[in-house]
């Protein structure tokens, strides 16, 4: 008998009225205002305008959902396409099922295309949301534990999860308690953006290799505890297909960084056109001034309408040139009396 372990919770969905409010959606729009807030700070730090993250992520937010909705239902068609199954369970979004594999592709297809119409460069952009997305995915994960799904092997440690009966795995209906692989993943991700937050600050991580290391970093997590599940899935050469999937974008990221380290080095000094005219509250910068006080008189000699007491002015400056210029001539003959 365990003598502690991790509840679950007994409801994933409570009803206000007739109106469902689940949990699993709630850790989702957590996470979304998260990477939004923290990429926004982040973006403004590195000089762009405040609102922009929002703007594009208006872009990216939409796809991203659709696109891990369409990783998972590809990679389980046979949980909505085979014999006994309905279809039109593919699009109840809230009963789980968001493949991050997708979100992150399509939503950076998303981001591309917000960021086309303002004129940013797509890798200074996801250098900014990199540690505010690992936080989002650490939010979450949480809503598997409101689902009681995509849990770990059972074990008795005293921080196992109990699940009902009725989300038990078939081949163990007996046994309670799981490990929390939620929480791993949770707590990986959470670690995932401390470290880059500590690296981009230390060595000044530009051109997509923030993002980059946020990748690499989170792969490695993913693989040992995606080793852990119990759900089904599909599996190539006796491993899981996540994991497969978690080697290859791991190469990939460690590649990207490593190539543009060498070919181009350093942090982007602008991320966004005219950023540098606007204060990081929105409002216009004040002038420079070594770009001179606008309304500046303009020289007397140029301003139009110039009266006779200017050129009387000019006159008198040109009387002593004009001295001067007699003074430096030879002298000539004396004139008779």
């Amino acid at each position: 008998m365990e003598l502690a372990f991790i509840p679950s919770p007994s409801h994933g969905v409570v009803h206000l009225g007739p109106v469902p409010l689940r949990g699993y959606a709630f850790c989702i729009i957590i996470g979304v205002f998260i990477a939004v807030w923290y990429g926004n700070k982040r973006w403004i730090a590195r000089g762009g305008k405040v609102g922009t993250v929002a703007d594009i992520a208006v872009w990216a937010v939409p796809f991203g959902l659709v696109g891990g909705r369409l990783y998972h239902v590809i990679t389980d068609y046979e949980l909505y396409f085979t014999d006994g199954k309905d279809w039109v369970d593919a699009f109840k979004v809230w009963q789980g099922g968001l493949g991050i594999w997708g979100a992150i592709a399509m939503g950076a297809l998303g981001a591309w295309i917000g960021c086309r119409r303002r004129g940013i460069a797509l890798p200074a952009y996801a250098d900014a949301i990199a540690p505010g997305i690992a936080l989002a995915q650490a939010a979450g994960r949480w809503g598997n534990w409101f689902n009681q799904e995509l849990y770990g092997r059972p074990t008795t440690l005293p921080w196992g999860l109990k699940i009902d009966a009725a989300h038990r795995p078939d081949a163990t209906p007996d046994l309670a308690t799981y490990h929390p692989t939620f929480l791993y993943e949770s707590l990986w991700c959470v670690g995932v953006a401390l470290l880059v937050i500590w690296a981009d600050r230390r060595f000044k991580l530009g051109h997509g290799r923030a993002f980059a290391l946020y990748v690499a970093a989170y792969t490695v997590g993913r693989f040992w505890i995606e080793h852990m599940r119990v759900d089904y899935a599909h599996r190539i050469l006796g491993m899981r297909l996540n994991d497969w999937t978690a080697i290859v974008v791991f190469v990939a990221a460690v590649a990207y960084f490593v190539v543009s380290s060498r070919l181009r080095p350093g942090r982007e000094e602008a991320v966004e056109p005219d950023a540098a005219s606007v204060a990081g509250d929105g409002t216009p910068a004040a002038a420079d001034p070594a770009d001179g006080a606008e309304g500046e008189p303009e020289a007397a000699g140029d301003a139009p309408g110039a009266g006779p007491a200017d050129a009387g002015a000019e006159a008198a400056d040109g009387a002593p040139e004009q001295a001067e210029e007699d003074a430096a001539e030879p002298a000539g003959k004396p004139v008779a009396g």
